[in-house]
This record gives structure tokens, C-alpha cells and sequence, in this order.
């Protein structure tokens, strides 16, 4: 199937590797041109190179942390004219009611609610006057199911789909969709370590963690990030400018839910 993406370019938050790099993969396979970015410089010229070689698309590479405005600017001012936008941050760390406090929420709201929300209201004007656009915010599998430790990132997450959810309906007469992609377990590092985690506490091998993490799974295994990049890359297709507003499980069935 042609996406119809060929000549497009994608800015690719968070990219240098786990599902940002599935997604910059995948569009990069289409011949959509990537402004990838991630804090660590090293490995994100990695996975920059990798791809250019792989795929020959144009790659540049920003190191640099979206979630402050600084961050944003640089990045911003590299991409220059972007066709789709993948925001794409890490959580916020785990815990109890009991632990947080007002800045802890605020940090929270800032990497996971305002930063994509920041991006969207740069790139979409431009989205909007070209007559086509994408943006795909990827969140969690948490923002349909709650996840007890992990209050500050259902609050900023939850906060983050409601916005879409309005603005997506606002955009979409203008040939700009935005829809949300939300995991669940996939074989990356962040799997890596939760189930180390899990390993260290139950005085388990890694493989056993594993095995009892995909257990919970109706699939029975954990995503793939290229299985997650091509969910991705039809989001952003050309075949789906009638999603809107959406938010789109890929759980393996985890979310034990009707609708």
C-alpha cells in the first residue's frame, strides 16, 4: 500500500530509540524526510545515520530537551516547514497519592501536556494553510485504564487527550488530523527495565519478569517498536484523513475494556 507520504517531512520527538525511533523508521521507509530529536546526541546520530543509510531520506539530527522552551526553539527552528508532527515524551516517574507534590504535577503536565501541546500550536497554522497535515501524540495505554502508580502521568496524559480531542475537531476541515497512540508493553528498553525492576523485587531471572509481565497479555507477548511505527505511519497516511480526534490502543488486548 503507498501511504502517499514520499517528500514529506516528519518531525519525530524523543526518536533516537523505543517507539519514536519505530516511528521515524517507518516514515523514513516512505520516503518521508525526519527532523529527529532526543537528548542524547551520541545515540541519536546513531539512529540518524542508520536511518539515512537504511532509507535514503534527508535526517537532521537535534539533540536537544523538548519539554523545555529552549529545547523547542532549537528544535523548531531546524525543522523549518513540518507536514507531520510525532510528539513523543518519557513518563514521569512512578509512586503513590501520598508522594506528590504541586511541582511534581507541574513537571508532569509540562513534558507530557503542555510540551505536545506547545509543538501543536506552532506547527499546526502551517498545516492548516497548506490544506494537510498530521500530528500523531504518542501517550499510553493508561489514559483508558488508569494505572495506580503512575497518577502523575494519567493526570498530565488524560489532560493531553482532552485538549486533542476539541482541537482535532477544530483542524480537521482543514485537512489536518491529530489522533493519539497509546501503548502498552513493548520490547524496549523502558520494558527492559520495568522488568528488571520486577527481576530485583521477586528475586526472579529477567526471562521469568518477562514471561509473567506477557502473561497479563491476552497476545501473549510484547509489541514490537516496528509494528508500533507502521501504526504510526498509517496514521499519517494518506488513507487516513477521516481518523480524527482518536485514540488508538496497541496493548495486545491488555486494556481489558468494550469500547
Amino acid at each position: 500500500m503507498d501511504l502517499g507520504l514520499k517528500g514529506k517531512t516528519a518531525l519525530v520527538c524523543a526518536s533516537s530509540k523505543g517507539l519514536g525511533r519505530g516511528c521515524a523508521e517507518a516514515l523514513a521507509a516512505e520516503g518521508v524526510n525526519l527532523i529527529m530529536n532526543a537528548r542524547g546526541a551520541e545515540a541519536l546520530e546513531e539512529a540518524a545515520a542508520a536511518i539515512r543509510a537504511a532509507h535514503g531520506v534527508e535526517v537532521t539530527a537535534v539533540a536537544a530537551d523538548i519539554t523545555t522552551e529552549d529545547g523547542r526553539a532549537k528544535v523548531l527552528e531546524a525543522a523549518g516547514e513540518i507536514d507531520i508532527l510525532v510528539t513523543n515524551a518519557g513518563g514521569p516517574p512512578p509512586g503513590l497519592w501520598t508522594d506528590w507534590e504541586r511541582e511534581d504535577f507541574i513537571a508532569a503536565l509540562d513534558a507530557n501536556m503542555l510540551t505536545p501541546i506547545a509543538l501543536m500550536k506552532v506547527c499546526l497554522p502551517g498545516m492548516m494553510a497548506r490544506g494537510w497535515g498530521r500530528v500523531v501524540n504518542i501517550t499510553s495505554q493508561s489514559v483508558k485504564a488508569p494505572i495506580p502508580v503512575l497518577g502523575l502521568s494519567n493526570s498530565a496524559r488524560a489532560g493531553l487527550t482532552g485538549y486533542v480531542a476539541g482541537t482535532a475537531r477544530q483542524v480537521a476541515e482543514q485537512g489536518v488530523t491529530i489522533n493519539n497512540l497509546l501503548p502498552g508493553i513493548h520490547a524496549t528498553d523502558r520494558a527492559v527495565a520495568l522488568d528488571t525492576g520486577v527481576s530485583k523485587a521477586q528475586g526472579i531471572t529477567l526471562d521469568e519478569a518477562r514471561a509473567q509481565r506477557e502473561a497479563t497479555i491476552p497476545a501473549r507477548r510484547y509489541g514490537t517498536a516496528e509494528e508500533f511505527g507502521a501504526a504510526c505511519a498509517f496514521l499519517c497516511s494518506q488513507h487516513a484523513g477521516f481518523i480524527v480526534g482518536q485514540n488508538i490502543l496497541l496493548d495486545g488486548g491488555a486494556v481489558n475494556a468494550t469500547l
